[in-house]
């Protein structure tokens, strides 16, 4: 099948290198050229584990362009890729999805052959036969599923392990209401061995958000719990252990400490806040989700504080800055609130991160940063942010350190806290 990617981030370079390694034609489409030039040369866009190979792969199948109308004239079907990035009130803003529709709209108004447009950019329910349907109708002048068809299809991936979750996927979900987009899809995922729920597009598009909403809750939850768990003198992890084997409930996610964040919980569960609160039904839970989830950063700097009460001039090692390992995504990272608020006490900072270094530092250029995570050590103390293996080879002894993620390793020898445990 020839396929075209309108945006080269995350979901767009990630979605594109699959379809291809699957045997299809991929035109990757973007407004930068340099994004297109690491393309050509099976270079990534983004950082993801496995993606510059794959790309490298299969660059015969593999091309690159500017020019939106080009591709969509010489393919099947276009995926939209393109950020939805939050409004302030959390919020969606789809200045990017009504772009693309425009554009895509304009170049089937010349399209003889039937083409089908997907939505794979997370959009609330509504979005797609909304706003992007209307203004591709309004663009093409064309009837609506006559010459071409519509369809969602959202990503379920995770930084760092995209491929995986590419190919080995829990479900595949498709959202079709004409037939032939339907098997459109049906036929990129024909060789998939995994749950396939076909249903309405606004249906596929809420699937995607309450999936991420519920995930998010449940680490909100296991961090309310592990303050409990921390005052009484309880290790979370046997707590939620035992609560896990309950084949109700499902362990995924239990887990305490400093919060969520990336690109997609956060946004995402605000985003589905914003709908429900415009709907009129205020969503109290996912509310209370947000806000455990902002306050418990603090919870480490209120544990740091019980051992050093002034931090003024007192040197405060971060290990790690991304919002999870194997990326060099900081979007969200808990590491932004705590290096804030060592600051804002008058701490020196010296962090590290095998990664995201150079993104952390757009955002703190005056803080120090080392060149090795052993350096971090000769500091007054140790803050564990991200949970990166090799933080586990670390000789932790005679150090104080405050720990955010559970590396069972750094509590040898060591004056040791953990947040929740």
């Amino acid at each position: 099948m020839k396929i075209s990617i309108l945006g080269t981030g995350y979901v767009g370079a990630v979605t594109g290198a699959c379809f291809a390694e699957l045997g299809n034609s991929v035109v990757f489409v973007d407004i930068d050229p340099a994004k297109l030039d690491l393309i050509r040369t099976g270079r990534s866009p983004i950082f993801e584990p496995g993606l510059d190979e794959l790309l490298g792969k299969n660059l015969k199948r593999i091309s690159a362009t500017t020019d939106t109308g080009e591709a969509i004239r010489e393919t099947d079907v276009t995926f939209i890729c393109v950020g939805t990035p939050s409004n302030p009130d959390g919020s969606i803003d789809l200045q990017y999805i009504e772009a693309a529709s425009q554009a895509i709209g304009e170049v089937l108004q010349q399209k003889e052959s039937w083409h089908t447009v997907v939505m794979k950019s997370t959009v609330v329910s509504g979005t797609t036969t909304g706003i992007v349907q209307r203004t591709l109708e309004e663009a093409s002048e064309k009837v609506a599923f006559r010459d071409f068809g519509l369809a969602s299809n959202p990503e379920f991936l995770r930084e760092g392990s995209a491929l995986a979750d590419v190919f080995s996927p829990d479900r595949i979900v498709i959202g079709a209401e004409d037939p032939r987009s339907r098997e459109v899809l049906e036929r990129l995922y024909s060789s998939f061995d995994c749950p396939k729920l076909v249903c309405a597009i606004p249906v596929a598009e809420m699937i995607k958000y309450v999936s991420n909403a519920f995930l998010a809750t449940k680490i909100s939850f296991a961090n309310e719990i592990g303050n409990l768990c921390k005052l009484m003198g309880l290790d979370t992890a046997e707590v939620f252990e035992g609560v896990g084997l309950d084949a109700r409930i499902n362990p995924a996610f239990f887990r305490s400490g400093i919060g969520f964040g990336g690109s997609c919980f956060p946004k995402d569960v605000r985003a589905l806040i914003a709908q429900a609160e415009a709907a009129g039904v205020p969503p109290k839970i996912l509310s209370s989700v947000v806000a455990v989830n902002e306050e418990q950063p603090m919870r480490l700097l209120d544990l740091l504080k019980k051992h050093i009460p002034d931090l003024r001039g007192k040197r405060i090692g971060v290990l790690g800055l991304s919002f999870k390992p194997d990326t060099d995504d900081i979007r969200e990272s808990r590491a932004i609130p705590i290096v804030s608020a060592l600051l804002e006490a008058g701490a020196d900072v010296i962090a590290y991160d095998p990664l995201a270094i150079a993104n952390f530092r757009s955002l703190f250029p005056d803080i120090s940063y080392a060149s090795s995570a052993a350096e971090v050590l000769q500091s007054d103390a140790i803050l564990l942010i991200t949970e990166w293996k090799e933080f586990e080879a670390l000789d932790y002894t005679g150090k104080l350190v405050i720990d955010g993620r559970r590396l069972p390793k750094a509590a040898i020898g060591s004056i040791y806290e953990g947040v929740c445990w």
